[in-house]
């Protein structure tokens, strides 16, 4: 690590207390000349450093701009050297498997802050303006078989609700499968790509890619897009107090949490909870097929439990739906 980012993760790991010079170098070995460079070249790079006679420097509670050392000050699960920040990419999904095939080890993150080809589910397009988003990957290697890739997905989305909720006070909730709501609107979008062992059959790696809508930004999105998507802030502003490094932290510390053990599905009880689905009338879609239902529960591999307008139960493992937010009988 560069002079200059080692004083960037001390300054985030000393939030709201001043650090002097003369400390700073003694915590490097370095001159107090270096100390001064270092941090001039961090202000070039967009970061808003308080000084001040006396007492020293301070990291701004304004700073938005993702960066390793901003992410691992908060983390407890992740490895700043299993952290890799690109100012643009074109998925930081294809970015992880190209990774993860070369060896890249549990828990290795990989952040945008612009995706050129983002995608979610179906081969949609994800639109990934910078500044504004949080585009990340996370390679996990998990001791499970294929059959518990769905739960990876929906440990992510607890993941993702939970922090969330407990960083900003949104009521974020859950649509079945990979997506966060807020209200009636999408403010993130899941997309897990599991690589299987051809001899076991077993899960070699599996890809996390979480897109979160952050702070608005909707004159680069499409029409369309605006009328179904919303933002966690809905200006710069109300977010002074919680930065993008702090919410990766804490939702990639549930992640790893809730990946270690798989077996353990007791946080599908929490995703019950916070479904938006449970209870309403849906149509789903699976290839060319449409059907309306009704959900009646997800059972604890993340399936989805529904009563067709035949009758007929069934519990979906794959597929897509839509709400119908007017409740109508079927």
């Amino acid at each position: 690590m560069s002079l200059k980012e080692s004083i960037l993760a001390y300054l985030e790991n000393s939030k709201g207390v001043s650090v002097s010079g003369e400390r700073l170098a003694r915590e490097f070995q370095v001159s107090r000349s270096a100390v001064w460079k270092a941090i001039e070249a961090l202000r070039k790079d967009g970061y808003i450093i308080n000084a001040a006679s006396n007492k020293g420097y301070s990291l701004s509670d304004e700073n938005n701009i993702i960066s390793a050392a901003g992410i691992s000050a908060w983390s407890e699960s992740l490895n700043l050297e299993n952290i890799f920040i690109f100012e643009e990419v074109d998925s930081t999904n294809l970015k992880a498997k190209e990774l993860a095939s070369k060896g890249a080890e549990h828990g290795t993150l990989i952040v945008a802050e612009r995706q050129t080809a983002g995608r979610g589910r179906m081969g949609r397009k994800f639109v990934s303006p910078a500044g504004s988003g949080i585009y990340m990957t996370l390679i996990i290697r998990p001791k499970a078989d294929l059959g518990k890739a769905m739960l990876i997905t929906s440990a992510a989305a607890v993941a993702v609700c939970r922090a969330i909720r407990e960083l900003t006070g949104r009521a974020a909730g859950i649509k079945w499968v990979n997506d966060i709501y807020i209200g009636e609107k999408k403010v993130c979008g899941i997309l897990t790509e599991a690589v299987t062992d051809v001899e076991s059959g077993d899960l070699d790696s599996a890809v996390i890619g979480i897109g979160i809508n952050f702070t608005a930004d909707p004159e680069v999105f499409p029409e369309d897009v605006r009328q179904r998507v919303c933002w966690i802030y809905e200006n710069k502003n109300e977010a002074a107090n919680i930065t993008r490094n702090r919410l990766i932290a804490a939702v990639m510390d549930e992640v790893m949490r809730l990946c270690e053990n798989l077996d353990d599905k007791s946080f599908m009880e929490y995703y019950r909870e916070h479904s938006i689905v449970l209870g309403r009338d849906i149509v789903f879609i699976r290839g060319d097929e449409r059907q309306q239902a009704k959900v009646t529960g997800v059972d604890d591999n993340g399936g989805l439990m529904v009563i067709k307008s035949d009758g007929s139960q069934e519990v979906l493992a794959s597929g897509e739906i839509s709400i119908r937010w007017q409740k109508t009988q079927i």
